[in-house]
């Protein structure tokens, strides 16, 4: 397992150091990190055009970086992938992910998000990254819990339309030798480990069409994060530490009754002031041999952004396991020939 990393799209805004690539790498690198995951909806930050196009600009984006100690760990498409699928209920909302060309106009934003993907997939190879990160959008969501009750094709058909707008840039992506992640969150048609199954069954199961591991989600879905990474090891190609907590109440529970994230039974908080038990997560990602990279994503309905930026790189640090390669126990050993093993055995 490689790290820390840090996702920084949560930290980019208008007032240095957060508005340029390189005040991002100054201050990431200042506070012990070692990759930035880059979002690629903010050209002033990274231009996912001209990196699809130039392995100059390329060149030179990893060299702004290692100036810091740094390289990508992978690029995002949060944004557009979200915009791959959209329910009308929605179309207000992530029209504003999109630009203003292909607002109003469902089948114009899905065409600009899927070339946005491939582009991805291009400057993903030129940058010599293995895996990339994103959200699969949604078409099913809001039939999420069954009332009235659904018909019996209605999801079928919402998935098979997902796994079509999907498979020519999974395609892509497997062309570029790059793992394609998706973060399974709520919000999204692909939010667990069942409804990943169904869309990656449609997809024929391709090794590429991989999943971005965030047990926040799966500890506000009440879901046993630790039993998902025993079932899904050899899927997964990117990980967020992120934390949250769960204290349902008399009053709400996992759907939250519509309160603001303070006041919700389920919290995303900085990473160690949640429930999550990321001993447990290391442990497992280093059994099975995890060589991707370990990213903070932060976000918190308490702590200043400052401070779990500040905090995130040496929690990280502390948890990272460097693989044994012998036994505890060698320096007992004592081979045996095979007349000993018989005698052993009493044969």
């Amino acid at each position: 397992m490689k790290g820390p990393g840090i996702f920084v799209a949560q930290f980019i805004g208008p007032d240095a150091p957060f508005n340029t690539l390189p005040g991002l790498a100054r201050w990431a690198g200042g506070l012990g990190y070692r990759a930035l995951q880059l979002p690629t909806h903010l050209d002033h930050v990274f231009n996912l055009e001209q990196a699809a196009a130039s392995q100059d600009y390329c060149d030179e984006i990893r060299g702004t970086l290692s100036e810091y100690g740094l390289v990508i760990s992978e690029l995002s498409t949060h944004v557009q992938g979200q915009c791959v699928a959209v329910h009308p209920a929605y179309d207000i909302l992530f029209d504003r992910f999109a630009p203003l060309s292909v607002r109003g106009n469902a089948a114009a934003r899905t065409q600009w998000a899927c070339s946005r993907l491939g582009l991805a997939a291009r400057a993903s190879a030129r940058l010599g990254l293995q895996a990339h990160v994103t959200f699969s959008g949604a078409l099913a969501w809001p039939y999420l819990y069954p009332w009235p009750p659904r018909d019996n094709g209605l999801i079928d058909l919402a998935f098979s339309e997902l796994a079509a707008r999907w498979r020519p840039i999974v395609d892509a992506f497997e062309d570029a030798g790059i793992n394609l992640c998706f973060e399974l969150h709520p919000g999204e048609d692909l939010h667990d480990g069942t409804s990943f199954e169904r869309f990656a069954a449609l997809l024929g199961n391709r090794q590429r069409c991989a999943i971005l591991y965030d047990p926040s989600h799966m500890l506000l879905q009440q879901m046993d994060y630790l039993a998902f990474i025993d079932l899904y090891h050899d899927r997964i190609g990117a990980f967020h530490v992120k934390d949250a907590e769960f204290r349902p109440t008399g009053r709400q529970g996992v759907y939250g009754g519509f309160a603001d994230w303070r006041d919700r039974a389920g919290r995303f908080r900085s990473p160690g002031d949640g429930q999550i038990d990321f001993g447990g997560i290391f442990s497992r990602l280093t059994q099975y041999g995890y060589d991707g990279w370990a990213v903070l994503e932060w976000e918190c309905c308490l702590k200043a952004a400052a401070q779990g930026a500040r905090e995130g790189a040496p929690f990280i640090q502390r948890h990272m396991i460097e693989m044994s390669r012998q036994s505890f126990d060698d320096f007992a050993a004592s081979p045996l020939s095979d007349q000993e093993r018989q005698r052993c055995l009493g044969l």
